[in-house]
């Protein structure tokens, strides 16, 4: 391939690549996803080690509520929204610090430690009409038998679980209206 080749097949690529950009921007503004957290200082483990602080807390929440966002706007058509207002979390894993000095803040992952939700959610269409709306209450067991792309990500277990939920149930009314 020469050189003049390669540069317009480079230059077509930008090209393609600023148009799906756009379109995922443009998405994203018509489309509308609300995460809320209702009294997160009372959920059962929102705890970044076995002596929690209040920023860790705050960190942990913000990467569920941005990842919430981001994978419930890919599945929303324009004008359509979702509120989801988490009334309980519990993350997977617990801290085991009688395990030793450096256990403070190692999460130990076992079956008997499995992540929950408990949530209230609303989705509607265009028009404000409400395409469906409930209570969740998501668990899974066998949480620790997924199988992931990575679970060196923070939270992959959690991730994945609401990742589950918003394919299965936010999607299929999505593509209903």
């Amino acid at each position: 391939m020469n050189r003049k080749t390669f540069r317009i097949i480079a230059l077509l690529s930008l090209l393609g690549a600023r148009t799906i950009f756009a379109a995922d921007a443009e998405k994203s503004k018509t489309s509308k996803v609300t995460v809320i957290f209702d009294h997160p200082e009372n959920y059962a483990d929102v705890k970044d080690a076995f002596m929690p602080t209040d920023k860790g807390r705050e960190a942990i929440l913000d990467d569920i509520k941005q990842f919430v966002e981001t994978r419930a706007a890919s599945l929303l058509r324009a004008g359509q929204s979702l509120e989801m207002k988490f009334t309980e979390i519990d993350l997977a894993g617990e801290f085991e610090p009688q395990l030793g000095p450096n256990f403070g803040d190692v999460r130990i992952m076992k079956e008997i430690y499995a992540p929950r939700f408990d949530f209230e959610f609303r989705l509607t269409g265009a028009g404000g009409k409400v395409l469906s709306e409930g209570k969740r209450k998501l668990r899974d067991p066998f949480y620790l038998h997924r199988l992931l792309l990575s679970n060196n990500e923070p939270r992959c277990y959690e991730k994945d679980i609401l990742n589950d939920w918003l394919r299965s149930d936010i999607k299929s009314k999505v593509a209903a209206d």
